[in-house]
């Protein structure tokens, strides 16, 4: 018989890509990115007609930015929607395993000697969203020892890949370069921080390591999920521009550049590698080149 997989938020970037990795080996019910989880009744209803197996529960605010707009939100959709869904679990009799979605952004600003960041490093949240994300990770920790059913958390690093939307940098430039390679935009791009660095995987990778921690994953246990290697923000741009083979000035504008970020970060997939024998696949040139296709494909 055919297992049931509920995603919460799952119709998003990466809940799309999640889909197809459960495809067709479960049943899979994706509910709109945020749309009920802040809802009690309706979630409760959601659960109770799913009748789930496996539980993934991505509802979030999408960006640092959009939670220093809305930390109210924030918090009511992170860890108060999450609440709803585990008090939901809990009445339905479910005794599958969720896995709860968090972020690197809870350990803030690690300090180069703590690089590459490891699951024992000390949680510093520095926006609304992270500190929601913290907030929620303590609360699947305290159920996943109290309740009857299982609970992981993963803690993915920036990950990138086709289908991402344009609010997020790396597909930023690559739409905007599709623009230009397309005759649909003079040949600058718009630009926020480039020195900032980051530990980047392929979607199509991390969704792989979700599936991996629903099948081997210690309960109450937290896993990071990164490429273990740093990448300038700058480095990215240059390479999506040498693969588009096209001449293109860069221009910052200061609207686009975050005034709390990580400047540095990578970090360490020793524990998830070690436990499901999960390591990221897919080479970074690779996965731009594919974002930059999906962009060119989509505004022809």
């Amino acid at each position: 018989m055919t297992q049931t997989a509920l995603l919460i938020g799952g119709t998003g970037f990466v809940g799309r890509h999640m889909q197809r990795s459960l495809l067709p080996r479960f049943k899979v019910i994706a509910t709109g990115r945020n749309s009920d989880i802040r809802d009690a009744a309706k979630i409760g209803s959601l659960v109770k007609s799913a009748t789930p197996d496996i539980v993934v529960n991505f509802a979030s605010i999408t960006t640092v930015r959009e939670s220093f707009q809305d930390p109210l939100d924030t918090c009511r959709i992170g860890f108060l929607g999450t609440l709803n869904l585990l008090m939901a679990l809990r009445e339905s009799g479910f005794r599958g395993r969720m896995l709860n979605i968090s972020s690197s952004e809870v350990y803030g600003f690690p300090s180069d000697d703590l690089l590459p960041v490891n699951e024992e490093a000390l949680l510093r949240p520095m926006s609304p969203y992270s500190v929601s994300k913290v907030a929620t990770e303590a609360l699947c920790y305290q159920w996943s020892q109290t309740e009857q059913f299982e609970i992981v958390t993963a803690r993915p690093f920036t990950h990138i890949g086709p289908g991402q939307s344009d609010r997020f940098a790396i597909s930023n430039f690559a739409r905007q370069i599709a623009e230009i390679s397309l005759g649909k935009k003079a040949p600058v791009i718009n630009v926020g921080n480039l020195h900032a660095t980051r530990d980047i995987t392929d979607v199509r990778d991390v969704v792989r390591a979700y599936g991996l921690l629903l099948e081997r994953g210690r309960n109450g246990q937290a896993y990071n999920i990164c490429s273990g290697r740093e990448t300038s923000i700058k480095a990215l741009l240059n390479e999506l521009i040498e693969f588009a083979g096209l001449d293109i000035s860069v221009e910052q504008d200061e609207s686009l550049v975050r005034n709390v970020e990580q400047k540095r970060i990578y970090g360490s997939y020793e524990k998830i590698r070690y436990e499901t024998g999960w390591d990221p696949q897919i080479p970074l040139g690779q996965t731009l080149a594919d974002t930059f296709s999906f962009w060119l494909d989509k505004l022809k």
